[in-house]
């Protein structure tokens, strides 16, 4: 270090930060203030979309060692905390942008073609670093592919571009990292591996199912005639049934049936057993995960709706169908489903099995 005093408009670097609000004139005395404020809070959504990526990054490169160290899953959990928060940031700037009327904005709306929010490429590193599938996202346009808008104009390379496919090529997603830790988590004091390991997780998931059927029975309903008792019956063993499905991974792909099986008991044993030593700190990051994820929902739904009170559902700049565009992005942008899932098929403590060898997850026992 040298021994120049630090000042705090040096160390913010204030006079770069304060100079780049300029639009494409590059002269801020040429904006309406309308659309300087347009420009901040974008630009403070990338700042806080660059610390949520490094966030993202640091927790996700945790849960992808193996074992991940136990001490380490409590900064983890205030990764994951902290990029909800920031979420939670993002979609109060939106109260902000809804100062401006609809006049206000078209005065300097069409500016902005073609560019878009489509267009912001930490925005598309946050979906890549959680997990967002190829498969699940939805084009701006028929048969056009969502990289392509972040090129150059004319299909050459751009920064936005380069730097979504480094993140591409970067490792693996927080969900595929997340379902791997889960698999490996001790159900029964059983590891994956140790032998009799996929019995052991069947008969956990046996009596888990019968537990929830009989709990699903008991649920006292009030139906008002024969017809209605009968629709509750029926929903009721659907939930049954559903739960089964769930648990014993009915819906993947045979040859991954084992291991999403074991994934998904891993998420109702730490949930159901959360008081044990071992499984407290990862039920807390699962339960960060949700509420992050919640966040992200969230901020999806509030930016369809900030839109559609200022310009309604016109066509968007980029040529997206725009609100419509935001609102199923809201529906279908989802990378952790099973630990949504799993809330539907939880039981009070009174209903759980007897938990098994209890001496694994940290308990004393009183045997000498």
């Amino acid at each position: 270090m040298s021994g120049k005093p630090t000042v705090y408009w040096e160390y913010l670097r204030l006079e770069e930060l304060l100079s780049l609000q300029v639009g494409i004139e590059g002269d801020e005395s040429a904006l309406t203030d309308d659309e300087v404020l347009f420009i901040v809070v974008h630009q403070i959504d990338e700042l806080w979309l660059k610390l949520a990526i490094r966030e993202l990054v640091a927790v996700r490169d945790t849960l992808d060692s193996d074992p991940v160290p136990e001490a380490s899953l409590a900064q983890g959990v205030r990764s994951v905390s902290r990029v909800a928060l920031l979420f939670r940031m993002l979609a109060e700037h939106f109260a902000v942008m809804e100062t401006m009327t609809t006049r206000d904005y078209l005065a300097f709306r069409d500016k902005l073609a073609p560019a878009s929010g489509f267009q912001s490429a930490q925005m598309r590193e946050v979906e890549i670093l959680l997990g967002l599938a190829d498969s699940d996202r939805i084009a701006l346009g028929e048969g056009s592919d969502w990289r392509a808008a972040l090129r150059n104009t004319g299909g050459t390379e751009s920064p936005a571009s380069r730097r979504v496919a480094r993140r591409m090529a970067g490792g693996p997603s927080l969900a595929d990292v997340v379902a791997r830790w889960l698999s490996r988590t001790p159900i029964q004091g059983s590891s994956p591996s140790m032998p009799g390991d996929a019995e052991q997780v069947g008969r956990f998931l046996d009596a888990y199912c019968e537990a929830h059927a009989r709990a699903q029975r008991a649920i006292e309903t009030f139906p008002r005639n024969e017809a209605e008792q009968k629709r509750v019956d029926e929903r009721i063993e659907g939930d049954i049934a559903g739960a089964r499905r769930f648990l014993l991974a009915e819906d993947a792909p045979e040859d991954l049936r084992a291991t999403v099986m074991r994934t998904r008991a891993a998420l109702v044993f730490i949930e159901s057993y959360r008081e044990l030593p071992l499984l407290a700190w990862p039920r807390a990051l699962l339960d960060a995960i949700v509420a992050m994820e919640q966040g992200f929902v969230v901020f999806r739904q509030r930016h369809a709706r900030m839109v559609e009170r200022m310009i309604g559902r016109r066509t968007g700049t980029g040529g997206s169908a725009g609100v419509d565009y935001l609102d199923q992005t809201a529906l279908r942008y989802r990378v952790f489903p099973d630990l949504w899932a799993a809330r539907t098929v939880l039981l009070e403590r009174a209903a759980m099995p007897p938990l098994e060898h209890a001496e694994v997850y940290g308990f004393a026992t009183d045997e000498p």
